[in-house]
This record gives C-alpha cells, sequence and structure tokens, in this order.
C-alpha cells in the first residue's frame, strides 16, 4: 500500500484507507511536535473483531446497549489517529498534526502527557491474540509514511507509556515482526 500525508496530516484517501472526524481532539501544545509512536489494541466488545464499535467510540456515538460490557466506556471521550484492522485497512479519525486522546496519564522519557508529542496508532486486536500479517504490512508502510512528516524518534506500547495501567499491544504484538524493537528504531524502512 502505497500511502502519503497530505499537508494537515490527514492519508490520502484510496481503497484502503478511510477517514472519520473525531470530536475527541484539539491543537497540539504550542511548540509541540510528534516524536513518539505509541502502539494500543482495541477491539470492542474484547474479543470481537470487524464491527463498528471502535470507530463509534472514536466518533462518540457508540450505543451501549448492543452489549452489556460497553457500558462501561459511556463517559469516555477518547480518539486515536489511526486504527488498522485485521485486514490491514486503515481508518484516520485525528490529522497527526493534532492532538488525538488515546495515552491518557503516560509519561516517556521524563515528559508526562505524552498525547502532547505522540501519535496513537490502534491496531485491531486483543493482548493474547496474534496479529494478522496484513497488520504488520500497514504499520510498516504508515510508520514509513510518518517518519517522513514527522520527527518521530522512537516507538513504543501503550504498556510502556502507562505501565501498571495499561497492557497494550500485549504479548501478543511482535515487535521483531514488526521490524522495531519497544524502543529504538532498530533498522531504517525503505524509502516512502
Amino acid at each position: 500500500m502505497s500511502l502519503a500525508l497530505d499537508r494537515h496530516g490527514w492519508l490520502q484517501r484510496q481503497r484502503k484507507v478511510s477517514r472519520a472526524r473525531s470530536p475527541n481532539q484539539d491543537a497540539r501544545p504550542a511548540g509541540s511536535q510528534a516524536v513518539l509512536l505509541v502502539i494500543h489494541n482495541i477491539s470492542l466488545p474484547p474479543g470481537v473483531f470487524g464491527g463498528t464499535e471502535v470507530a463509534d467510540l472514536f466518533l462518540n456515538r457508540l450505543d451501549y446497549g448492543t452489549h452489556p460490557w460497553l457500558e462501561c466506556l459511556r463517559d469516555l471521550r477518547v480518539s486515536a489517529h489511526f486504527f488498522v484492522r485485521r485486514d490491514g485497512s486503515i481508518m484516520q479519525f485525528v490529522a497527526t498534526d493534532q492532538r488525538a486522546w488515546h495515552a491518557g496519564v503516560s509519561r516517556f522519557e521524563g515528559r508526562e502527557r505524552c498525547n502532547d508529542f505522540s501519535i496513537g496508532v490502534e491496531m485491531e486486536g486483543t493482548d493474547t491474540r496474534a496479529y494478522t500479517d496484513a497488520q504488520y504490512q500497514t504499520l510498516a508502510d504508515l510508520t514509513a509514511v510518518l517518519r517522513v512528516r514527522h520527527a518521530l524518534k522512537a516507538v513504543r506500547g501503550h504498556e510502556h507509556i502507562a505501565p501498571g495501567r495499561k497492557t497494550d499491544p500485549g504479548p501478543s504484538f511482535d515487535w521483531g515482526r514488526y521490524g522495531y524493537d519497544a524502543g529504538w528504531f532498530r533498522r531504517q524502512l525503505p524509502p516512502v
């Protein structure tokens, strides 16, 4: 998949890329730029893939009555920049120049509030279920295009920036297969 960001930080639309603007976003603090890529996982209800619930959560239109577990999300206002589905398709909810609300209480290299200086990617999955080949390929392609636009210096899991509070992307995420370790970029990706 050949990806490119426009001047505002939106992926150009193509067959496997869609967008829906989340209201759960705001401007990054003055002078702040994205230097960290944060990998998450999500499935709603837990362990259920392919539905509209994740997008609906990020768009504040989740129908809490469709499953009893969803009720615990009622007052949550969250988003991510990107959601990578099991088939490798991407939904974008927030432009990369804006702040998405994905990291919560978090810390990276002594800096609090990782939302201020990060880009969040949600992988459709769970801590314990293997991710798909298509997801790893899409994530690598997305990382490459983000590195062209932003001065990313590290990639972390949500579990690394919010230890004890978060566990994603979990032990089922294979950092070596993605091509990066949990800290620093291990290899140079081919040019976009």
